[in-house]
C-alpha cells in the first residue's frame, strides 16, 4: 500500500505484482508499506495488525516521508 501525492492531494493506493506509482506522471510517492504476508510472516505469523503497529510506530520514516510530500507541492527536491 502507497501513499502517493497525485495532483496535490494525498491518496492512499495499492498495488500487486510488483507494480509501482515511481513510473506513473504526476505522481509522487511519500510512503509504502508492504502488507503481503511474506513482509511479516516469519517475524509475526498471522499478526497483521501487530506488524503494522510496528511499522507506524518504529519503521516508517516519517521525516523522508514529509520530505517527499514537500517536494510534491513544489517545497523541496523528490528523492
Amino acid at each position: 500500500v502507497w501513499l502517493v501525492v497525485c495532483e496535490g492531494e494525498l491518496k492512499v493506493i495499492s498495488t500487486h505484482d510488483a507494480a509501482t506509482p515511481i513510473t506513473e506522471a504526476g505522481v509522487t510517492p511519500v510512503l509504502v508499506c508492504d502488507v503481503w504476508e511474506h513482509a511479516y510472516y516469519l517475524d509475526y505469523k498471522n499478526l497483521r495488525k501487530a506488524f503494522l503497529e510496528k511499522w507506524f510506530d518504529g519503521l516508517a520514516n516519517w521525516s523522508f516521508a514529509a520530505e517527499q510530500y514537500a517536494a510534491a507541492l513544489g517545497k523541496g527536491q523528490a528523492y
